[in-house]
């Protein structure tokens, strides 16, 4: 249950950073207390600790830590990207279609991203919200999960073979296990699978166990297309969901994401969308290769 945002209002720090660097003016004289201290300066151009702090932010969500080197890079960055900016400006890059097209789809892009953040912030899920959609879900869990070992080979001879001896030896199970079994990740711990879920297994494998008594093994083999299987069934308990404390987050997510999409939903519905077909391929430059 992740909370994924749409692709489209999703604006990466990159973006951020040609944004701010794309656009660079002297004459420009933002808020200083609102933007808060000068960090570095490029050709008399302010880079301001606003700035540094949403990129640092950002990258956090990427899983980049936040640290005095990580920030020294983020200024380095941009303060490059100011001067390669400030020569495009000198080029009259600046007024070329091609690059406002993009200064207006990265302003658009962050704008919405902007909007997403509001939204989340001004509606907030509610606990009552959680706990509805707690008990909804914990409503269709259900069915019993079992704790279990099996011994995996190849040929029903030789799963036959294992029956055999552990019909004369039933402790031998984990023994046979690990001398036996084809399966890299139960073998070195005698068969052993844990609690599961029988839904979770292949059909054979689910329906063989959920037939079985407590400390019983299956005198038949079980084919799956794995190969044959004998399994011992060890226990098994009602499946029980997990305390809403626990799951807490992973649910606001969710009921943010179902909010959310039906915010976009609405704002669809009220603006006048009109599709008037995909435009046709920009011609190739003149002796260019033809793609292959």
């Amino acid at each position: 249950m992740n909370f994924i945002k749409s692709r489209l209002l999703a604006a990466g720090a990159a973006s951020v950073l040609a944004l701010g660097a794309c656009n660079p003016s002297k004459d420009a004289k933002p808020d200083q207390a609102s933007a808060g201290p000068v960090v570095a300066t490029v050709n008399g151009m302010a880079i301001n600790q606003r700035t540094v702090d949403m990129i640092a932010k950002q990258a956090g969500h990427s899983g980049r830590p936040d640290t005095p080197e990580s920030r020294a890079e983020i200024i380095e960055q941009l303060a490059l990207q100011m001067v390669i900016a400030e020569e495009a400006v000198k080029k009259g890059l600046d007024k070329s279609p091609e690059v406002a097209d993009q200064l207006d789809t990265i302003k658009k892009s962050v704008l919405a991203n902007a909007y997403v953040q509001d939204f989340i912030k001004n509606n907030p899920v509610s606990d009552d919200a959680l706990k509805a959609e707690y008990d909804r879900i914990k409503a269709s869990v259900g069915g019993t999960e079992y704790k279990a070992r099996h011994i995996l080979v190849e040929k029903e001879s030789e799963a036959k073979d294992v029956i055999a001896r552990l019909k004369k030896d039933p402790g031998a199970f984990t023994k046979l296990a690990m001398e036996r079994s084809k399966d890299p990740g139960s073998k070195a711990k005698g068969g052993e699978l844990g609690w599961f879920d029988p839904k979770r297994m292949v059909p054979e494998f689910g329906a063989a166990v959920s037939k079985l008594e407590k400390g019983k093994f299956t005198e038949v083999p079980v084919k799956t297309q794995f190969g044959y299987h004998v399994i011992l069934l060890e226990d098994s308990r009602a499946i029980e969901p997990p305390p809403l404390e626990q799951v807490k987050p992973q649910l606001t997510q969710q009921l943010q994401q179902q909010n959310w999409r039906k915010q976009m939903e609405a704002l669809k519905a009220a603006a006048k969308i009109e599709m008037v077909g995909a435009p046709a391929p920009a011609p190739s430059a003149p002796g260019s290769a033809a793609p292959k």
